[in-house]
């Protein structure tokens, strides 16, 4: 494949590539480039935000790439301070191995097992020692480290540091030096970690790692990253039926996200796609194609084509489950309005999202789709109430 096909497979979805002429010289010498993403196994099962990097990892391996899938069992005892305003508690051994066999046997289902190499930085992480990690240390400035946006935050908010959250950006890049890494793939969260991957393996004398940074894929919500505290996520190991019915109720806009992050779609496929639809198709018939793709991935075809059967059955266009049970819902006042409700019954976290659920014509009433964010409902009004394909209340306003 020549080389710009190749960078038109490996830029989609990239938020940043640093660099590109540095990718493109690699890419020219016609070698296998050596390709690293590191996941620290702090909770035993992946959801499909962790799957973008894994995606972008298998279209590298497709290309014929060497991916190195590296489990951070060692860093992980320090625990990934990116993002956080406090010291992550330390996991114990214990769990980093159940953790980590764990995350092996999940990520197979995206890249190929026989291509892939997997390896956990205690390796060599272990065997740096007292003196390697002091020479690490002395490789970087305390001013450099604060440079951190998380560590600045957390210093002139006058919140606790710990000494040895500091070492964890630099072993993550001297995880490149050990690996000598040509590509390392992270979240835009992890920028600085990334970098310093460059710093160290130029201090070492090796070429320097191209980064790729993929965004943070946004949960259910179409709001905050897929996490599972928020509980707006699709974990990778749930039931089939679970995983169809998750995807089908994400927004119509936020379907293409998943599409650029999640799919293993081509950019030319997907733009027939977004074309079908600007052209009058229901995107609803393009998010079952999405459904299917991660469900056949992650279960199988047949478990696919089980989980749309059953969803068809279940949310066909306007059909209101029968056993809904009616729930009286209080409210101050003699009106409240549809957002309010949406809020006050549940439906959506809130009223924030409720306008948004409107205005993607994600609400309806009586299975008739709401236009109107000032609509209003009185006291002793009753109705059945949708929000998105799986959300129902059956509600009488008292």
């Amino acid at each position: 494949m020549d080389i710009q096909a190749q960078l038109s497979i490996i830029k989609k979805g990239v938020e940043e590539l640093l660099l590109e002429e540095e990718l493109i010289a690699k890419l020219k010498k016609g070698q296998p480039l050596r390709v690293k993403a590191g996941f620290d196994p702090t909770a035993p099962d992946l959801h499909l935000g962790h799957t973008v990097l894994l995606t972008k990892m298998r279209q590298l391996q497709d290309l014929g790439h060497h991916i190195m899938f590296l489990i951070g069992d060692f860093t992980g005892m320090i625990g990934d301070p990116t993002g956080k305003n406090s010291t992550r508690p330390p996991l114990t051994v214990e769990q980093i191995k159940i953790n980590a066999e764990t995350y092996a046997k999940q990520v197979f289902k995206i890249l190929d097992k026989e291509k892939t190499e997997v390896c956990f930085n205690s390796t060599w992480l272990n065997d740096l020692g007292a003196a390697g990690m002091l020479k690490l240390a002395a490789s970087q400035t305390v001013a450099r480290m604060l440079e951190r946006d998380d560590f600045s935050k957390r210093f002139k908010g006058n919140q606790p540091i710990s000494i040895h959250e500091f070492m964890y950006p630099l072993l993550q890049g001297y995880d490149s030096v050990a690996m000598k890494a040509d590509i390392e793939l992270g979240g835009t969260d992890q920028k600085f970690n990334l970098l310093m991957g460059r710093e160290l393996q130029k201090q070492n004398g090796q070429a320097t790692q191209v980064v790729l940074m993929m965004p943070l894929l946004e949960g259910l919500d179409g709001v905050n990253k897929m996490s599972k505290s928020l509980g707006n996520y699709i974990g990778i190991a749930e039931p089939s039926t679970e995983i169809f019915g998750k995807v089908m109720s994400v927004s119509d806009e936020l379907m293409w996200r998943y599409f650029d992050l999640v799919s293993l779609k081509s950019v030319e496929e997907i733009e027939v796609l977004k074309k079908a639809v600007a052209n009058g198709e229901n995107p609803r018939n393009v998010k079952v194609q999405l459904a299917m793709e991660i469900v056949a991935r992650f279960h199988d075809e047949v478990a696919a084509q089980s989980a749309l059967a059953d969803f068809e059955t279940k949310f066909k266009r306007n059909e209101i489950p029968e056993d809904l049970e009616e729930l009286s819902l209080a409210i101050d006042g003699s009106t409240i309005g549809l957002s309010a409700l949406l809020k006050q019954a549940n439906l959506v976290s809130s009223m924030s999202e409720g306008i948004r659920m409107i205005d993607q014509g994600g609400v309806k009433i009586n299975g008739e789709k709401a236009t109107d964010k000032n609509f209003t409902f009185n006291k002793n009004d009753s109705f059945v109430i949708q929000v998105g394909k799986r959300k129902f209340a059956k509600l009488i306003i008292c």
